[in-house]
């Protein structure tokens, strides 16, 4: 057995059925923290852009004489009969870009987040146990992080995803909305590529960037909800016996994340999607725009298209997180073999 598999073997995690004193847990390599990220976001997304489609449609129809806007069956039929099942997936790849910036970036960051912060605090565990007792053994939540620690790295991770991922979400946005406008107002972009380079040519590099406020606000938002939520909630199900760490223990803290997650950011939402699809100075920021879509529809209005978001953000998320963590123990499958040998 070479010493790379040697050092790796004892990074492992204990067995659950062990009583060994708790070590200073293994991590992934940070590279793969960024790749499974992005290929579980990408992955979720071809699965749920139909929802994110009509939500975003959703939220930009306007009340006109008091009758309220479009129910999610009728958009959905409305889109069906003006460009069938493609008009569904209208943007698909600003949002599989939207993925490999933004998704990469911030399920890669909570991953590093979490896992540093575990390991630093196991291993001042580890430290204060053998100066004050050298036989005496850490305790097994020693490197357990709190719900507040969860909540912090989760918001911290958003906020930086959503720097990154600004351009592919205006991008989208617009590629999405593109259909309800008059065919002389439509933008026509061919592929993100293209919105990307004529945003640029067309408005400044600035426009990118347009929104990014309430961008960074709903991200760190909704990721500290989604990511601490599920961190949360699959380690107390897995902690009281009541599911293994597999798939339905991932499912179900899932999609109690996905829920919180949508409650917390669907008026954010809102704000960023009026603010990144506008054509002239509308909106002075997202707190003008919150403001404006209260007064003009109703406090109601600003979870406008509740259930097609979180239709769209419960299954992502629950197929994000199902990808993840079975990308992650295939590689450490493949890591204990490789250990063995």
């Amino acid at each position: 057995m070479s010493d790379t598999a040697v050092r790796l073997e004892q990074q492992q995690p204990p067995a659950a059925t062990t009583t060994a004193a708790p070590q200073v847990p293994a991590v992934l390599p940070r590279y793969l923290q960024f790749t499974f990220g992005g290929l579980a976001g990408m992955g979720a997304t071809m699965i749920v852009q139909p929802f994110d489609v009509v939500k975003t449609r959703m939220q930009l129809s306007q009340r006109a004489h008091g009758v309220p806007t479009e129910g999610v069956l009728r958009m959905l039929g409305n889109l069906l009969k003006a460009g069938g099942v493609r008009e569904l997936y209208a943007g698909l790849s600003a949002a599989l870009f939207r993925q490999v910036t933004y998704t990469t970036t911030r399920l890669g960051a909570f991953g590093i987040i979490t896992d540093e912060l575990t390991r630093y605090r196991a291993t001042r565990a580890l430290s204060s146990s053998s100066s004050s007792s050298p036989s005496a053994a850490p305790s097994a939540d020693a490197g357990r992080l709190s719900f507040g620690l969860k909540l912090v790295a989760g918001l911290s991770a958003g906020a930086i995803g959503a720097c990154v991922g600004n351009p592919a979400e205006v991008a989208l946005v617009r590629m999405m909305a593109d259909g309800r406008l008059p065919p002389e107002q439509r933008r026509n972009y061919h592929s993100v590529f293209d919105a990307l380079a004529r945003i640029v040519r067309e408005e400044g590099v600035r426009t990118l960037w347009r929104g990014v406020s309430p961008t960074i606000g709903r991200a760190a938002l909704l990721n500290m909800a989604q990511l601490g939520t599920y961190a949360q909630t699959k380690e107390a199900i897995v902690s009281a016996g009541l599911l293994g760490d597999h798939i339905g223990a991932h499912v179900v803290a899932s999609t109690v994340s996905g829920f919180a997650a949508t409650c917390i950011s669907l008026p954010l939402d809102n704000a960023k999607t009026k603010l990144q699809n506008m054509r002239d100075s509308e909106f002075n920021g997202m707190l003008d725009a919150l403001q404006k879509t209260a007064r003009a529809d109703g406090v109601p209005a600003l979870w406008r298209g509740f259930w097609p978001y979180f239709m769209r953000l419960a299954p992502h998320t629950v197929a994000a997180f199902v990808i993840l963590e079975q990308l992650k123990a295939a590689y450490w499958r493949t890591v204990r073999v490789a250990s063995a040998e």
